[in-house]
Parts: structure tokens; sequence; C-alpha cells
């Protein structure tokens, strides 16, 4: 399981999120807190029963054997083997990871052969499987062992770093699987069972109820992609989580899967009682986005953002204490076609209320480029009501091929295979295919350069690169490696 280590002070979390995450912006808000949470290897908790005597029953709607038995079968066992050097460049991430699984997680930057371990969710008969992102992250092998023992090699369809999902397949058929609930309907103080595989203890079964929803933890604001474009909106429970629960199944007492348990927080590196999932219906549309096109379609209001609290509405005089402000519109975005200004609050997104900024980003990540949604907004204390048509970080409505590409300054330029990026030991890159005439070429870049870096920033692919030289000034250093394994750098004024 992952967290952050600066997101808690004393027991009290404090998430204040600003800018456009996955809303099509920057993160204007970040809080200032102290770093106290430690993740390390925990002793199992031990549970006890609270009947006073053995013929004590469990009360109607309570019993959690139904939900267990049907959730088991169609949680599995994941092993991610990484055998050797994946990049000079270290993910921001394996630290935490490092500390949190001990011995289990070793630096996917060392040389030595390493594994981590964790669990996943068959959701389809022929061996599709919802798991984190973490993971599987630039796993060399990737093993799946069934409830049942067997045990199968997995292919990796497609990974979303803006909300820790990956989408697994391995090669079989007639599979229990489990369907997907409505993790809308899910309401606070509800039992829901975690099933997972905690320090390799195959198909552990815990209880707990839902402790809030819509939870913005900030824990994957610098994650792989760094475009402002992560999703937060996590279930939180008090089921028991550890370390290998990681891409396990948070289901509902029908054993309906309402989410996939991602995080936990902790003081001390014991169990504490903050567990957190990614809820389901955002879990579907990733998953459905990864089997249709390789790669997630996400849509953008076009707005920066931050939480209404008291505070806020005495400095901008709103009357208002609940909803999203917003504190700047995109030029040519979703939400200025809508006529949607600075100072407004927006409060529902097609009938749904919306309080904070994780509430807002959940609602618009389960929408693809090109549909509609109607937003419900304060201004000036009267409410106003507009529909406006998203779009994607291109700025139009057309949806993302698999193999994206991007044409900048009369050059083309692709995201990395995976075979090239695994074979030239980096994470991610933009690979020039067509050279024109133009400032690149002027610069003396060859067609096949692969930027990994602009200005000491990582590029993850072609849109990070679009966005890392959106409204770029003056003069810029272009680093990178071409594909016989050449590293090169380039200036270039802009």
């Amino acid at each position: 399981m992952i967290s952050n280590k600066k997101f808690f002070t004393g027991l009290v979390f404090a998430s204040l999120l600003g800018g456009l995450i996955a809303l099509g912006g920057y993160q204007l808000v970040v809080d200032d807190l102290a770093s106290t949470v430690k993740f390390e290897q925990v002793q199992p908790v031990k549970f006890t029963s609270n009947f006073d005597t053995a013929s004590s029953t469990v009360p109607e709607g309570l019993n959690f054997v139904s939900a267990a038995e049907i959730t088991m079968p169609s949680v599995v066992h994941i092993r991610s083997t990484y055998n050797g050097p994946e990049s000079t460049t270290k993910n921001p991430l394996d630290e935490m990871f490092r500390e949190y699984f001990g011995d289990q997680f070793r630096d996917r930057g060392d040389s030595r052969k390493g594994r981590s371990s964790g669990s996943g969710v068959v959701i389809s008969a022929d061996g599709y499987i919802v798991t984190n992102n973490h993971v599987v992250d630039r796993a060399d092998d990737i093993e799946v062992l069934l409830n049942d023992n067997r045990t199968y090699p997995a292919k990796i369809v497609g990974t979303d770093p803006t909300t820790d999902l990956a989408l697994l397949k391995i090669d079989e058929e007639g599979l229990p699987h489990l369907a997907f609930g409505d993790s809308d309907e899910l309401k606070i103080g509800e039992w829901v069972l975690a099933v997972g595989n905690p320090f390799e203890f195959r198909s552990t079964v815990t209880a707990g109820i839902v402790s809030q929803k819509a939870r913005n933890i900030n824990i994957l604001r610098d994650g792989q992609n760094g475009q402002g474009l992560q999703v937060e909106a996590f279930i939180q429970t008090d089921a028991a989580v550890n370390p290998g629960n990681s891409g396990g199944a948070l289901v509902d007492l029908r054993g309906r899967l309402v989410g996939i348990n991602t995080a936990i927080a902790t003081h001390t590196g014991s169990f504490e009682g903050y567990s957190f999932a990614v809820p389901a219906l955002l879990v579907k549309k990733v998953m459905d986005d990864l089997l249709e096109y390789g790669v997630v379609q996400r849509a953008l209001l076009g707005v920066s953002i931050t939480d209404v609290n008291s505070q806020l509405a005495d400095d901008q005089g709103l009357d208002i204490l609940t909803g999203v402000y917003i504190m700047g519109v995109n030029e040519g975005s979703a939400a200025a076609d809508a006529g949607i200004e600075k100072g407004d609050v927006i409060t529902e997104v097609n009938g749904v209320g919306v309080k904070t900024v994780a509430e807002l980003q959940e609602q618009i990540a389960r929408k693809r480029p090109g549909d509609k949604v109607e937003v419900l907004f304060v201004r000036g204390g009267k409410q106003r009501n507009v529909t406006t048509t998203l779009k994607n970080t291109s700025g139009n409505t057309k949806v993302v091929e698999t193999r994206n590409s991007l044409i900048i300054e009369d050059a083309t330029f692709e995201d990395v295979s995976v075979d090239e990026l695994k074979e030239l030991e980096i994470e991610g890159g933009a690979k020039i295919t067509d050279l024109g005439r133009g400032k690149w070429r002027d610069a003396g870049v060859k067609s096949g350069f692969i930027i990994t870096s602009i200005d000491k920033q990582r590029i993850s692919n072609v849109q990070d690169l679009r966005n890392k030289l959106l409204n770029k000034n003056g003069g810029t250093l272009i680093e990178g490696v071409y594909p016989n394994g050449e590293e090169a750098f380039y200036g270039i004024g802009w």
C-alpha cells in the first residue's frame, strides 16, 4: 500500500486541493503539514469477538459469510518480478513503497533481482484482472496465483498512474469474477469487506465500515505523469488493510465490488484504522477505457479550483460555505465555452452534488472527451445552470489513440513503445518519428530522438511533452536518448 508523508498533523487529515488536477490545470494550493507518516511492515492485527456467549447470533443483515464466499474465489495474488535496473532516474514513489514493503519491495533501479506482491480482482470470466498500478509498475514478469492455487503468467493490457489502476490479462476461461457495484450508493456507516493477501497471507477477509467518501489524501500528485491529472476521490474505511492488500477487493455485503483497496495511512507503521479504496464506478470507467482504447480517455472541464471554506467565503464575499470555487478558467476550455467564470462556485454536476474538489474530480473523471455535462454553479448569490462538452488534454473532443501522437514545430512525436522503454531502460518519453524543418532540426535534433526531460522535469509521454511546452518562453534544455542508446541534450529557444 502507499501513502504520503505530508498529509497528517496529529490525528487530523488536512487535504486542501487546488488546481486543475483531473479538471485540466495546475495545483495551486498545497498544505504545509508535518511529515509524520511512516510506512513499515507491521504485525497482523488480532480480532476478538464481542459476543458474550457462543450461542449469540449475528444480527440479520450483518452476516459477512455470504459476501466472503462470493468474493474470495475472485481475488488473486499477484507477484511482480524486477530482473534488473529499469532506469537511471528514480521513481519518486519507490522510497515510499520500499519503506512500506521492507524486504518485499526493492528499488527497481537496483541491479539486484527483486520482487513485490499484491492483490488483484478478476472482473471477467475470460481472465481480465484489475489491480493497482504500483503493484505491477515496470515489472519484467507478472505471475497471478488464483484462489484455487492455479498459477498463470499475466500481461499488462494498460495502466493509469493518475488513478493508480492497471488492467491485466491471463489466458483462461470460465473464471469466477466479481460484478461491479454502485459505489455512489454506498452510505457512510455501511459495512464493507476488504479481501486480499496481506503479508502473503492468502485470501484474508477483514470487515469495517465506510468512514467517508471522496477523500483526497494527496498521494498521487507526484505520480509518473506529473500533469496535474491525478484523481483522488477515495472511499475511506476502517477495514484492516496491510502490505499485500494493494489491488484487492472492497465489497459490500452482497459481494459486489465497490472499490479497489489502494492505500493506508499511519503514524506508527501499525494499522490505525485508515484505509482507502478507488471507487468502483471510477474503476469501471478506467478499465473500459484500457480495454477499448489501451489508454484512459481523460475528459477535462478546464478550470483551476479549490474547496470553499469559511475563510475563502469571507475573503471572496461568498454566501455559500460548500462547493468548488473557480480560481481560473483556461482559454478555449469546456468551462470557458459554457461561460463559467473566475469566482463562480460549482455545486452540482449532472444533478450530483459536489461539495469538494475530490467530488467534482471524480464526476468529471468518469466522463470521456465529447461527453456533455450539466453544471450548476452559484454567481453573485444566484444559481445558474449550463451544459458544456468536455474536452481532452489537447483541447478537442476526440478520443486518444493507444499510440498517441502530437505535432510540435513541424516534428511529430509519439509515445515510446513498451519494448523500447525496456531496451533503453527508461521510464517514459516522447519520440520524434517525423522531423521537418523547424526549431528541432535547427537545434541539431535528429529523427528517432526520445525526449526524456525538459529543464530537468521528466517527460512520460507526448501529452506530458505538450503540457511542459505549453506557453513556454525562453531557452529550454532538452535531454534524451537515441534508439542506439546514445544520450544527448540540446538547447532550444521558444
